[in-house]
């Protein structure tokens, strides 16, 4: 059983209601019911949103959560920083990915939580992303190589900013630094400091104050226009060094154990 019929069947019965009371709260065929939580199908976002809010749960532990009598919710970040985030849908009600392009990078700060602002994007839909939310970002720099200027990194929606993983990327949406890909190196503990760390060892990790981090995207994966190259095959020389070398740490390993 997936994790939506699971949550749907045990928090209707959790609530005492019969599926044909659920579906007239809900306002869908008793039918839908019984296939949504025999797994024989999945409600569409829209109506995802308002089991969510019926339960009175997140939409993120609703999808991703096996909601059971031990489970609790988990704590958010600081209330003041949580906002109501603006999607779209396609005409088969498939949420949409919208595109952050680097021209829009600045509106962004200010347009993230606007209907309007939002729905200007460029969107497009991938099969591959079907639960959670995703936009897509395109980046500049190349603090994170090999991902370079002008690859878009497409990423989820991250609700619960206790989720953070240190070591892995994420797109960091701050008041000073406006739309970065970082490595971030730290748990984001009471919105304190957040540490975020460049895979290009030229650049220096550098931190931010959680009060000014304004959304938190998890890296899923990236689009480039740059096809990656064939590796050379060993010549000579590279592999007469490569057994040089092997040589030297054989002989210091003999050294180091005498």
């Amino acid at each position: 059983m997936s994790i939506i019929s699971q949550n749907i069947k045990f928090l209707r019965k959790k609530k005492g209601i019969t599926q044909q009371q659920f579906a007239d709260d809900m306002g869908i065929k008793r039918s839908l019911v019984g296939a949504y939580e025999e797994e024989r199908a999945e409600p569409k976002y829209e109506l995802l949103k308002a089991l969510a809010i019926y339960f009175d749960i997140s939409i993120d532990d609703f999808i991703n959560e096996t909601i059971n009598e031990k489970w609790a919710p988990k704590p958010k970040g600081n209330p003041a920083n949580l906002r109501i985030l603006s999607i779209s849908v396609d005409k088969e009600d498939n949420e949409n990915i919208e595109m952050v392009p680097l021209k829009a990078s600045a509106g962004y700060l200010n347009g993230y939580a606007d209907p309007e602002f939002v729905a200007q994007l460029p969107k497009f839909y991938l099969p591959m992303f079907k639960q959670g939310t995703y936009r897509a970002f395109e980046i500049k720099g190349d603090s994170m190589l090999p991902i370079v200027s002008g690859d878009i990194i497409i990423a989820e929606y991250l609700e619960n900013w206790a989720d953070v993983k240190p070591g892995e990327t994420y797109i960091v949406i701050s008041k000073d630094d406006g739309v970065v890909y970082k490595r971030i190196g730290n748990k984001f503990k009471d919105n304190k400091k957040l540490k975020l760390v460049s895979d290009n060892p030229v650049y220096e990790p550098y931190e931010i104050n959680g009060e000014d981090v304004l959304e938190i995207w998890k890296a899923k994966g990236f689009i480039s226009t740059q096809l990656p190259k064939p590796t050379p095959e060993p010549t000579m020389e590279s592999l007469t060094a490569m057994m040089a070398q092997m040589q030297r740490s054989i002989s210091n390993l003999h050294q180091s154990n005498n």
